[in-house]
């Protein structure tokens, strides 16, 4: 699971004829509002239509504002956040509705790829940046999400322990931002929150399209996508250790140089990705029967692709 995530999926030029912009800017050629900006420690982006242009606008703030709030709950860059504050002290009193549901997305998908996705790695994060091997094997007492107390009123994690959601939170604060504009009345629309999601297509024809790092393209009509490349942050200069952390061993380790999952939630696909990055091909087969219309496309280090549905 990665606590620092670079992106790789970036939007295809086919889907404007140009790159986004660095900032709110005006309507571009296409007629879509286009805005950047950052969240949970990287690039945010929405292509956003609506017949209303002061509505779009509207919508463009609103999105600001709900992206510093579910920074709040989800972030570990910040002190304050219901999640470092979870991680201080163990406890985490009447958490947000957001966060146990988030917490509960993180154990199906725990379950579902064999306990490979674990926000529980934090502890082997730390030792892993640290560079210190005596702690990675200390690290592994800490590490077992099934540990870990989740109720509406409260959340519990035992002594040492701490969480990482960044292998499902831009996932799911991509889909909130999404909600929150689909029920503005936009249209033809591209959230990129970290990972990626569309409501309908580029137009009523035509698909949004989605370059994948290491190739190909994904087309996306009110559907999300989420990618994880073992090799777009290493703990070592050398680049041996990938971000990815096998919470049975310990060790920091990927079994394909990029997975990628479309699904028809980002949270779902973001989860899906960090855990199925770790997977042979033989368990991500065995656990698509439990994932009705989910897609895997796993690229191998020789950039062979093989397709999972």
């Amino acid at each position: 699971m990665r606590i620092d995530r670079r992106r790789f999926l970036t939007i295809s030029a086919a889907a404007l004829g140009a790159p986004l912009l660095a900032h709110a800017a005006p309507d571009d050629a296409s007629g879509a509002t286009v805005w950047r900006g950052q969240a949970m420690g990287a690039p945010v982006a929405l292509i956003l239509n609506h017949p209303d242009r002061t509505r779009a606008q509207a919508l463009i703030r609103e999105t600001r504002a709900e992206l510093q709030r579910l920074e709040d709950i989800f972030t570990l860059y910040r002190d304050s956040s219901e999640l470092s504050e979870l991680n201080r002290s163990g406890l985490l009193v009447t958490p947000s509705p957001e966060m146990v549901a988030a917490l509960r997305l993180a154990r199906h998908v725990h379950r579902l790829t064999g306990g490979r996705f674990d926000p529980s790695i934090q502890p082997l994060w730390r030792a892993h940046a640290a560079g210190d091997a005596a702690a990675v094997q200390a690290a592994r007492q800490l590490v077992g999400f099934d540990r870990i107390r989740v109720n509406d009123d409260r959340i519990l994690l035992r002594p040492g322990m701490a969480l990482t959601l960044n292998g499902i939170a831009q996932g799911i604060i991509t889909d909130r931002i999404t909600a929150l504009l689909r029920a503005g009345g936009a249209e033809h629309t591209l959230v990129d929150m970290g990972e990626i999601r569309a409501i309908g297509g580029r137009t009523a024809a035509e698909p949004w399209r989605v370059a994948l790092a290491g190739g190909g393209e994904a087309s996306l009509i009110d559907r999300a996508i989420a990618t994880t490349e073992a090799g777009g942050f290493t703990f070592d200069a050398a680049g041996r250790l990938p971000h990815l952390i096998d919470p049975d061993t310990g060790a920091a380790r990927a079994d394909w140089a990029r997975i990628s999952v479309i699904a028809d939630e980002a949270g779902l696909a973001d989860a899906l990705s960090t855990g199925f990055a770790l997977a042979p091909a033989p368990a991500i087969r065995a656990a698509l029967p439990a994932l009705p219309g989910v897609e895997v496309r796993a690229l191998d280090g020789q950039g062979r692709e093989t397709r999972f549905t």
